[in-house]
């Protein structure tokens, strides 16, 4: 008994006297530790993507797609265009035209009164042969909710200026498209507004008659009826024709990925 109990004493005293004694091996640091000293010691560090990012704005575009009449192949009205078409003449600055795989053929330009002029010369010069449609962006659109009424909707811009002169609405910036019932039958005005206008009403409460109603987005998720996906109408669908029940369990196929 005696022998065991010194050779656990002398055991212990080891233990702590490893413990104790500092190690000899040089001191290891990190990859991160490395780099965060070269930059303290060099001035610079690594920059956020939000920082790299900020103030480059990307170019807008403005496209003008056309489709021949006659199942002319896409080269082929690519040729017939420039043989007519001449941009120097009309002053429009072309920043690319592409084949579409679907025959169709797509200029882009950096203004929207480029598209236009280019628009309005291809329907002119060449409109017995070649269909056009320019991509125009869309205005905001915002509902005005709890609006219980008969037809004030068809007056809704003038009630809006006359009752709310503080918010500096003018005559002609707000179009009315339609209304709509809700499952609290309350029926509510959409309409359609311009970027500015949208900054003036949007989350804020208007009276309307006898009414205080608020203003909120109008979002609808855009649906093609071709190939029943998401984002694109039918006249910009390049997929084919998809039943919506199979796209919608394809959909969630997808999300559940």
């Amino acid at each position: 008994m005696a022998n065991t109990k010194e050779k656990r004493e002398v055991g212990r005293s080891r233990a702590q006297n490893y413990i104790a004694e500092p190690s000899s091996a040089p001191e290891r640091k990190t990859h991160a530790e490395t780099v965060s000293k070269v930059a303290q010691l060099s001035g610079v560090r690594d920059k956020l993507y939000s920082e790299v990012v900020v103030g480059k704005a990307t170019q807008k575009v403005y496209k003008v797609t056309v489709t021949s009449r006659d199942n002319q192949r896409a080269e082929t009205i690519k040729e017939i265009m420039k043989s007519q078409i001449n941009p120097d003449e009309i002053k429009v600055g072309i920043e690319s035209i592409k084949t579409q795989r679907d025959g169709r053929v797509q200029m882009e330009t950096s203004s929207i009164q480029e598209a236009e002029i280019l628009e309005n010369n291809i329907t002119d010069k060449l409109g017995y042969k070649i269909e056009t449609h320019m991509q125009r962006p869309r205005k905001p659109r915002l509902k005005i909710i709890q609006h219980i009424g008969g037809n004030l909707h068809k007056n809704i811009e003038d009630n809006l200026i006359a009752q709310n002169p503080e918010i500096g609405v003018g005559k002609g910036e707000i179009i009315p498209k339609f209304t709509y019932e809700t499952k609290r039958h309350t029926r509510n005005v959409v309409i359609e507004v311009s970027a500015q206008t949208r900054k003036k009403l949007i989350d804020n409460k208007v009276k309307i008659g006898w009414i205080n109603c608020s203003i909120e987005d109008y979002l609808v998720a855009t649906r093609c009826f071709k190939c029943s996906r998401f984002n694109h109408r039918i006249r910009d669908c390049r997929g084919t024709e998809t039943c919506p029940l199979y796209a919608d369990n394809y959909n969630l196929k997808e999300c559940k990925a």
